[in-house]
Order: structure tokens, then sequence, then C-alpha cells
């Protein structure tokens, strides 16, 4: 793995060799500038979840441009950089384990689906539960099982983004920014629609479970390695989540999406995609 963060954030190369010539104080010092980066990415995306409530004004109709250049930005992440790492993840892990590439192939995408299928799921039990809440004359409210059962769903997809910022396939500075970019829309998006499911809930303890979640993740990153085979399965579920999230809030008519935001959103990021791939 090309530039990948070891235990304790040490900045190693795929042949296990420090890349700063500077000697082992120099290497020090750009693996704690390095956590402090990502620490303060983690502690961004925290300030999301915690303050989410503030931002309620996004969701007015029609939709707000904003919103719409966010499902953008997400759509050409995944085309231009979800899918193509997963790709990648298949061919590394074909190469370590010594296995047909094509069926690896299909393995880490298969990966990809089931998050996409666990998150449409508890999507779709939501929606179920509050129209049963409303058949009943509750009003338009959900079970409490399946109230923590979302909240616990989206700490896990938190915990898991959170350990990427320190161990991902790509780890230079650009490729970071770009990913803390994404998960930012990604997560001003989903916590909208999350606080707009159960926003009573969310703003008196969901929230404080998810932050923990992903500053848990952020510190798991940092002392715990997963071999190149395993953060290539969670990339991929990761990817699937990511994935539904855009379906679920760009295609239906009822978001009122903006087109020429979203297409905006799209192509700038895009173009900042391939600029880092390519130059």
């Amino acid at each position: 793995m090309a530039g990948a963060i070891g235990n304790g954030g040490r900045i190693v190369t795929s042949g296990g060799r420090n890349p700063h010539s500077g000697g082992p104080l120099a290497g020090r010092m750009a693996a704690l500038s390095l956590t402090l980066v990502t620490a303060a990415m983690a502690l961004g995306f925290a300030a999301i979840h915690l303050f989410i409530g503030r931002l309620e004004w996004l969701e007015s109709l029609p939709r707000n441009r904003f919103l719409s250049f966010a499902g953008g930005v997400a759509v050409s992440y995944v085309f231009l950089h979800v899918l193509p790492d997963l790709g990648a993840h298949s061919a590394e892990i074909s190469s370590i384990a010594g296995r047909d590439p094509v069926r690896v192939e299909s393995l880490v995408y298969g990966l990809g689906l089931l998050g996409l299928m666990v998150f449409f799921g508890l999507e779709r039990r939501v929606r179920q539960s509050r129209q049963e809440s409303r058949h009943r004359g509750e009003g338009d409210r959900m079970r409490e099982d399946v109230l923590w059962l979302h909240i616990a769903s989206f700490s896990v997809l938190n915990f898991l983004i959170g350990y990427l910022l320190n161990n991902r396939e790509e780890m230079g500075a650009v490729s970071l920014i770009l990913y803390f970019g994404a998960m930012v829309l990604h997560f001003v998006t989903a916590d909208l629609g999350m606080r707009r499911d159960h926003a009573e809930a969310y703003d008196k303890i969901g929230r404080w479970i998810i932050v923990a979640a992903v500053m848990g993740g952020w510190l798991a990153g940092l002392h715990v390695e997963l071999p190149p085979i395993a953060i290539g399965c969670v990339f991929a579920f990761v990817s699937g989540g990511i994935i539904l999230n855009v379906l679920k809030e760009e295609l239906p008519e009822d978001r009122d999406s903006r087109f020429l935001p979203f297409g905006a959103g799209a192509a700038l990021f895009g173009l900042m995609v391939i600029a880092e791939r390519t130059l």
C-alpha cells in the first residue's frame, strides 16, 4: 500500500521505508503533523454532528442550492473516487491473497452492495415504523427499537469513516483533503436526514453517540493497523453506505433538487479528483 499509516501514525511506503529522508526525528515530526491534521478533521466531523440543528434552513423547499451542490459532489465522489478505489482494493487483495482477480473484484463490489443493502433496509424500516405510528393515530414517530437501531447503524458508519482518516489506500495530502471534503458534505446531508427522522432523540443523545463513534474510529485508526485486505473490505462496505445516501437524498422527487448547483458540484469535485490523480 503506497503511503499508508502504520501503528501509532507512522508513515510507511509499500516497501516499509520511511519516505522522509531527514532521519527518524523528521519522520516522527511528519507523523505528528499528520496526526494533528487528521485529529482536526475528525473534530470537524464531530462539529457537524453536534451543530447540524442550527442548519435547518438548508432543508427549505425548493431544495437549498447548497444541498444540491453537496449532492453533486457526492455523486462525483462515488464515480471518480469510490468506484476506482474499490477496483484498486480488489487488485491489491487479489495480489496479496493470490486469488483470481475477477472473483476478488466480485467479492469487493459485493461488500459494497452489502453495505448499500444494509443501510437501505434500515432506512426502509424507519419509514415503515413511522407509517405504522401514523396509522395507529400516534403521530409521525417511530418505535424506540427502530430509532436506536438507526442511530447505532449510523454510528458504525461514522466509526469506520473516522478509522479511514488514518488508514486509506492513498494518504497523500490532496487525497486526504478530498476525502475530508466529500465526507463533510456527506455528513451534512445525512445528519439533516437523520434529524428529520427523529429530531428529539438526535438532539438529546443520538448526536453524542455519533460523535463518540467518529472520534473512537479516529483513535482506533492511530493504534490499530488492519491488514490491507481488511481495510479494502471496510472501505467497500462504507462505500455502499455513501452510495445509498446519494440515492436517498438526490433522486426522490420530493427533494426538488436544483440541477445547476448539482452539476456544478459534480463538475468541480470531478476536476479536482482528475487533477489529483493525473498531475
